[in-house]
């Protein structure tokens, strides 16, 4: 399994617009992505302007599929111009726990 976790800061006044459109990428993303097995998307209570996704993916090569989706190229489209930071992160050899 291989572990993305993106942080987004986002121009406050365009937080809830963003919003809509990264929960539509999520969607789409488990949807529509074989490799795609988890896509979360947090919202920090204390800053509505701040994200984090965390996101599971079979392989990078599976991420790499995402990064070259007509979902995922629409997405970086529409919230061009909201992002104010962005900090991606991944991580390989995933154990997941769950209850």
């Amino acid at each position: 399994m291989f572990a993305v976790c993106v942080t987004f800061i986002i121009e406050p006044s365009k937080a809830e617009a963003f919003h809509a459109h990264i929960n539509l990428n999520a969607k789409a993303s488990v949807e529509m992505e074989a490799g795609c097995q988890l896509f979360d998307v947090c919202t920090d209570p204390s800053d509505p302007a701040k994200f984090f996704l965390y996101e599971i993916y079979d392989s990078a090569a599976a991420f790499d599929e995402h990064l070259e989706s007509a979902h995922f190229k629409s997405f970086c489209s529409d919230i061009e111009g909201m992002v104010i930071d962005k900090k991606v992160e991944s991580f390989e050899n995933v154990t997941a726990a769950r209850k």
